[in-house]
């Protein structure tokens, strides 16, 4: 999942929430000698990483993916999820998408410095263009898929992925229900346990 996904599974824990976002510019094993919170924004970063990238269900759509995106299906989908996340918000989460939205755009968060001047451009951009919440339009999965793939090194068919959505919506919507349906209750599981 991208943003809005990362940001749904931290537990509406505001701090956590910018936590687990700058959780995809620290690198390495070791992030011991950063703030405890930012230490629980890694490690819940990449717990969420690892389960979308080893679900069966996004394992398989990956499958069905590759061919018309090759090298950056996983990329995809991670837009086609946070796209169709804020598309059925309400499904998922009891505050409506724009108050989410502008509450976590304005929490203060204090980024360690030698993350923030990437992260808070990032976090600055994000804002100005209400990334987040024109996820839900089909013209913000467009301008995430088209801006994404001007920053990928290698050339890239991302800015087809908003076509091939619309081509294989059905089953890409069948996968990220369940999906959700697993990774919901798997959350609190893992908050109740750390």
């Amino acid at each position: 999942m991208n943003f809005l996904g990362h940001l749904y599974f931290s537990n509406n824990d505001p701090q956590l929430m910018y936590a687990n976002l700058l959780g995809d510019n620290i690198k390495g094993k070791d992030y011991s000698h950063l703030p405890r919170k930012i230490q629980d924004g890694v490690k819940l970063h990449r717990t969420i990483d690892n389960y979308i990238d080893t679900h069966p269900v996004v394992l398989e759509l990956l499958r069905e993916l590759y061919n018309p995106l090759p090298k950056i299906s996983a990329i995809a989908v991670d837009l086609y999820f946070d796209h169709l996340l804020a598309r059925n918000w309400s499904k998922f989460h009891n505050q409506d998408l724009k108050q989410f939205v502008e509450d976590f755009y304005a929490i203060e968060f204090e980024t360690p410095e030698q993350y923030s001047y990437p992260f808070e451009f990032m976090i600055g951009k994000m804002k100005e263009f209400d990334w987040l919440y024109e996820y839900r339009n089909h013209s913000g999965l467009t301008q995430a898929c088209s801006g994404l793939s001007l920053r990928i090194s290698f050339e890239n068919a991302l800015g087809k992925a908003p076509d091939i959505f619309l081509e294989r919506k059905e089953s890409i919507e069948l996968a990220f229900n369940k999906f959700m349906s697993d990774a919901i209750p798997y959350f609190e599981s893992y908050f109740k346990n750390n």
